[in-house]
């Protein structure tokens, strides 16, 4: 499991001006099984997203795709963890630990 962090690099209003797109890439990530929760920061200087994939590389392939990296506004602090608990909801995203 990953934890995406965002953090706005410009000034919100270009931020803004990019918000319409970078929800739509969201909406195909949901889609695609690769996210399963986001949202601003408090205070609104970025975002989190909690994904799933089966690798780093194939996670650093999709923010790099998002409108706000391609339309330079935010960067991305990437973060990888083991999810060896979980709640019942969330049971199918369960890990084990490698040998």
């Amino acid at each position: 499991m990953f934890v995406l962090e965002l953090t706005y690099t410009a000034p919100v209003e270009r931020v803004d001006a990019l918000h319409e797109a970078h929800l739509a890439w969201l909406d195909e990530q949901y889609e695609a099984g690769v996210f399963i929760a986001s949202g601003r920061k408090n205070p609104r200087d970025g975002g989190i997203i909690l994904a799933v994939g089966d690798d780093r590389a194939q996670i650093e392939k999709i923010t790099a795709a998002d409108p706000f990296v391609t339309g330079d506004v935010c960067a991305y602090r990437v973060t990888e963890f083991i999810a060896r608990k979980t709640a019942p909801e969330l049971e199918r995203f369960r890990q084990q630990l490698a040998g």
